[in-house]
Formats: C-alpha cells, sequence, structure tokens
C-alpha cells in the first residue's frame, strides 16, 4: 500500500527564476516565483517541478559515480506523523524533522538521498 503521492520533483541551483524559465521553455507552464528562492513551474502537465535557491551550488557531473545529482522528491501526505512512522519503518532516517509545525519533514532514503513529506 502506497504511503504517499509524488508532489513535486525539486532541483537545487543558483538562480531558480532562470532555470524555471528555461523548463518553462521546454515544457510550457507559468513561473512562480514566492520571491523567498522557491520558484515553482506551473501549468505545464504532470508532476509538479520546483527550484530552490542553494548558495553555493555545484553543478553535478554526468556520468560521473562520485557526483551528486542534486534534487529531492517532495512526497504528498496527508497525515505527517503517520507517513514519518512508516518511512521511518521503511529505512529512511531523519534529517530535519525537529519543527513539528511546519508543513514538511526532511528525511534521507537508504541510500542517502533526501526527500521531505509534505502536508498536502
Amino acid at each position: 500500500m502506497a504511503v504517499a503521492t509524488l508532489g513535486a520533483v525539486v532541483l537545487d541551483c543558483p538562480d531558480p527564476a532562470a532555470l524555471a524559465g528555461f523548463y518553462a521553455g521546454l515544457l510550457g507552464g507559468k513561473v512562480e516565483d514566492d520571491g523567498e528562492g522557491w520558484v515553482e513551474l506551473t501549468g505545464a502537465g504532470g508532476t509538479r517541478l520546483a527550484f530552490q535557491g542553494a548558495p553555493g551550488h555545484v553543478p553535478p557531473q554526468w556520468p560521473r559515480p562520485d557526483g551528486s545529482q542534486q534534487f529531492h522528491l517532495d512526497l504528498s501526505v496527508p497525515d505527517l506523523d503517520a507517513a514519518e512512522k512508516e518511512v521511518l519503518a521503511q529505512g529512511a532516517t531523519v534529517l530535519d524533522a525537529a519543527d513539528r509545525e511546519r508543513n514538511f519533514r526532511v528525511y534521507a532514503d537508504p541510500a542517502g538521498h533526501p526527500f521531505c513529506l509534505c502536508a498536502c
């Protein structure tokens, strides 16, 4: 039984608005900038694509076994506490979930890739 649905694919980058504009040119849609380093491409269809400012961003090298792909998954869940129990039981580790008032919590999968559980 599925615990979550895929809410967004999020790319870290030095200039979220510029990268969103690039993908808007490829996929269509509208660039929506929150003014705080988070930009989404909306209306393009499919899974939401978002861009997050990352100071000091180092682009990934491909193919390169020692280089990071530098993206994470946002997983939409109806109940953060219940989903947290499930992902921990399946081998995830907590990276940043101390603030229980936020609408998201950050974990790592068993291979160390970060992902967020986000209240929907």
